[in-house]
Order: structure tokens, then sequence, then C-alpha cells
């Protein structure tokens, strides 16, 4: 059986690139990792990708003349290694064109909240406004991406309880075992073809 070949694009740790490695070491998971890219040649997420021998490129933003030339560069690098679907974790750049046209409905994000709550909020800064708000429950989001940030058709989201001992970081590691948790199962449902988009909504077929 083919593999799904993704493609990671990442600007912090990839702590969740680690649990679909995991995944996949352990056979629980029909894929393989084709490239990992980064905005940042400095961060971890290219460090933890050539641990496991999976091919990490550094795609500096400073470097380019314009988002479009950057951009440019990040859909060439998909192309190049045959990608079928890309995986955006904690990727600080808003992804624009030519790459949203050639991967039309095949680039998920995951976002640390229940959006459309939070919206826009990077890292940390979300746990921090979820406490400072005082809400009772968080969580993430795992969605297609669009032109509107944050705002393109939701595919799952689960549900985080938030404790009154929690700290942003506490709140930070809980949130990223179910972004993981998630991640992990859209991943399985895109191989076997049972998420579509009809209407603008996310069907999954059982």
């Amino acid at each position: 059986m083919k593999k799904l070949r993704l493609g990671v694009l990442g600007s912090t740790k990839g702590t969740d690139l680690q649990a679909i490695i995991d995944s996949i070491g352990a056979g629980k998971l029909e894929a393989e990792i084709a490239v990992v890219a980064s905005d940042r040649a400095d961060a971890f997420i290219l460090e933890r990708a050539k641990k496991h021998g999976i091919k990490a490129v550094a795609v500096e933003r400073k470097k380019f003349s314009s988002s479009e030339e950057f951009n440019k560069k990040i859909n060439s690098i998909l192309k190049e290694n045959d990608v079928e679907l890309v995986l955006l974790i904690g990727f600080m750049r808003i992804v624009r064109e030519p790459v949203l046209s050639t991967f039309r409905n095949r680039i998920i994000n995951i976002h640390p909240s229940l959006l459309p709550k939070y919206a826009g909020g990077r890292d940390l800064n979300v746990h921090e406004e979820v406490l400072k708000n005082k809400e009772k429950e968080t969580g993430c989001t795992l969605h297609f991406v669009t032109e509107q940030v944050d705002e393109g058709p939701i595919i799952m989201q689960k549900k985080v309880k938030v404790l009154k001992s929690d700290t942003p970081d506490s709140l930070k590691e809980r949130v990223q075992k179910a972004e993981q948790e998630i991640l992990l199962e859209a991943i399985k449902l895109f191989a076997q073809h049972k998420i579509s988009i009809v209407g603008g909504r996310v069907k999954i077929r059982g």
C-alpha cells in the first residue's frame, strides 16, 4: 500500500511532529514524512527531523525579496518532494499563493484554541489569554488552510478542561496532547480518503 507523503512546515520545536514520527515508527500510521521546512534556520523542528533521518530544509524569509517569492520557494520544495498533504505545525508565517492553489484542500493547520475563539493568536499567548479570561475550557482545532487566516473549514476539535492550578505552560502541555491526538486521527482519515469538503464544510466518512 502506497504511503501518504507528508510535508511539514514549522517554526518552533515541533513537539507535535514527534508524535507523528513515533506513530509512523510504531506502524500505527500509513504515512511518511517527505520533508520538513522551516522559516527559521535555528528552529528545533529541523533538528528533530534530521535526528530521524528526515529531509530538513531552512527557508528563511529574510533571504527573499517578497512574501510571494518566499511562498514560491515553499511551493517548489513541497512539489519536488511529491508531498500529498501539508501540515502546519507551529508555522509562524501566513501561507499564500502559489501554495494555496497547488495544495487546495490539502493543507491543514493545528491551532491551540477552540476556533473561532482566539483566532490569530499564537502559541503561549493563546494560553495566557485563556487563563486571563478565566475560561473553563479550551482545546485545539484542526482546520484546512484558506486565504482567510484561521477561518478554513474545521476538520475536528478537541476540548481540554482548564484547571484552577494551570499556568500557560501546563495548559499548553495538555492542549498539545490533544493536538497530537486529532492530528494523528486526521492523517489516518486523509490517507484512507475519508475526508472531503462539501459545500464549504468538512465531511468525514465513517
